[in-house]
């Protein structure tokens, strides 16, 4: 339920997933983009890759720097957040990444029935965000600042992908509710709009 009113999510249990490769307006090589999701924090696993963003055009792997989308689970196979997980990564290619190293120290778990997720990046810096969908203020940034070695400089093709990896690895689960993917590196007044837009709509009531 959303604000009362019965609503479809798009509810993946592996083997399953989107992708759209001839696109338009999305972002390519080192341009800068931003992208939200909001989806349950309570479906998902350790496999690869509960994803939604940028990715290669014909489904292989080019290697780092190809994508930039917003990664849900608890993997700790490339990299991971503080604790247990489940966090907000980006999926980057050849890596999941909570920050700039391999354990992401300042990029905490989240728990929550359902989660907003944010991941942006621009030449030379990303950053990831999340909190509780249902709470108003509960937007924190999970990691903002330099791009890990080896990806530096983005090679971003621009297709879209949701609930796989850029190679169509399609292990993860997950629930997708929302998202947009948009063209520029969003402000933090626009990203606590997005937010505070989600928190109104009133997920689960």
């Amino acid at each position: 339920m959303v604000g009362g009113h019965s609503v479809i999510g798009a509810y993946f249990e592996g083997g399953m997933g989107y992708r759209r490769e001839k696109t338009t307006g999305v972002a390519t090589g080192d341009e800068p983009e931003s992208m939200y999701m909001v989806t349950s924090g309570k479906h998902f696993n350790n496999r690869c890759c509960f994803d939604y963003g940028n990715a290669e055009t014909d489904a292989l792997d080019h290697g780092e720097g190809t994508m930039e989308a917003i990664y849900w689970g608890n993997n700790r196979q490339w990299g991971h957040g503080n604790g247990t997980g489940p966090w907000v990564m980006a999926d980057l290619e050849n890596g999941l990444w909570a920050g700039s190293d391999r354990v992401g120290t300042s990029n905490t778990p989240i728990d929550a029935e359902y989660v907003t997720a944010m991941a942006k990046g621009k030449a030379g810096g990303f950053a990831l965000k999340g909190g509780d969908a249902q709470l108003s203020g509960g937007l924190k940034t999970l990691y903002e600042g330099k791009r890990p070695p080896k990806y530096e400089k983005m090679k971003k093709q621009g297709a879209i992908i949701l609930a796989i990896g850029g190679d169509n690895s399609d292990w993860a689960v997950g629930t997708f509710y929302e998202g947009a993917m948009a063209f520029g590196y969003s402000s933090d007044e626009t990203d606590a709009k997005v937010h505070a837009s989600i928190v109104a709509a009133g997920y689960g009531r």
